[in-house]
């Protein structure tokens, strides 16, 4: 058996060196010279070894990196490294804010509301009864006040846009899924380029948010319900799927992809996933896949 050992720095930052890449090999008793990926931005090495040695790997190669700002992942190397199913979270993961706290900013909580956004992201306290406190604390806010966070507040998290346009080029399908709502979702998910979104929808009173959800809310479970959905409407094995999230409400829907991914990600989540990704931006993602910066679709 075959695996691949990734190595992935930030492209603002690269560190991807001769001497990172001879640590790397020694510390993975690899005989096979790096491919480079992007300069000294990603790499991967071939190594021995059975898909049920590659956490302890991974672990090795971190901590003989020491505090290089590199992140590590180690995965087999199989004909489903390329990925045909992707699905993202959108708050903090393909964008860089959380939604529900710029609304609640509008209303001058968003430092209490943000607090509970928090908590529910690190599972201290359960994501749908959270959701419900945080949107009532909106009640009346104008609905043109969305459009106007949407154009003025929300950005994108660097690398996203080239990671969903490059796997649309390769044939895979996109999802955007979101805890989050629909009034963001739509116009993000239309700029990134995802094939479609699911998310919560906030319940309006003429021209106002009325202050409570749709039922059911989109949570941890519906989550990963959507990808099992996909999966089997797509006719794809579990091993063609991949999955990106940073809070709680995302560890299902990672722990069922057949690559699942903690982004910046909660320390819980972290533990939890296959890979995580602290240094690189979105871009990381392809180059699990075996992607290289020549290959990407900007």
């Amino acid at each position: 058996m075959t695996l691949v050992a990734v190595l992935i720095a930030n492209p603002a930052r690269p560190a991807i060196t001769d001497a990172v890449l001879a640590e790397a090999r020694r510390v993975l008793a690899s005989a096979h010279q790096p491919r480079i990926l992007h300069g000294e931005v990603a790499a991967e090495v071939l190594v021995a070894g059975a898909p049920e040695a590659a956490p302890a790997l991974a672990e090795a190669l971190r901590a003989a990196l020491g505090g290089e700002p590199v992140d590590v992942a180690v995965l087999p190397a199989d004909a489903h490294r390329r990925k045909r199913l992707f699905l993202a979270d959108m708050d903090s993961t393909m964008i860089e804010q959380e939604c529900i706290d710029e609304l609640a900013d509008e209303v001058g909580l968003k430092e209490h509301v943000a607090a509970i956004t928090e908590r529910a992201m690190r599972g201290e306290i359960a994501f749908e009864p959270a959701l419900r406190e945080r949107v009532a604390l909106l009640k009346d806010l104008p609905l043109g006040t969305v459009d106007r966070l949407v154009a003025e507040r929300i950005t994108l998290m660097p690398g996203g846009p080239t990671l969903v346009r490059t796997m649309r080029a390769h044939g895979a399908h996109t999802c955007l899924v979101s805890g989050g709502f629909t009034l963001f979702t739509g116009p993000v998910a239309e700029r990134i380029g995802f094939h479609e979104n699911h998310a919560n929808r906030l319940v309006l009173a003429g021209d106002r948010l009325a202050g409570t959800v749709a039922e059911p809310i989109v949570g941890k479970a519906a989550k990963r319900d959507t990808l099992i959905a996909l999966r089997e409407r797509l006719g794809l094995a579990p091993g063609e799927t991949l999955a990106v999230g940073d809070g709680a409400n995302d560890l299902a829907m990672i722990g069922e992809a057949g690559l699942g991914v903690a982004f910046r990600a909660k320390p819980a989540v972290a533990a939890a996933a296959q890979v995580r990704i602290e240094h690189g931006d979105l871009t990381a993602l392809l180059y699990l896949q075996g992607y290289a910066a020549a290959e990407f679709v900007a």
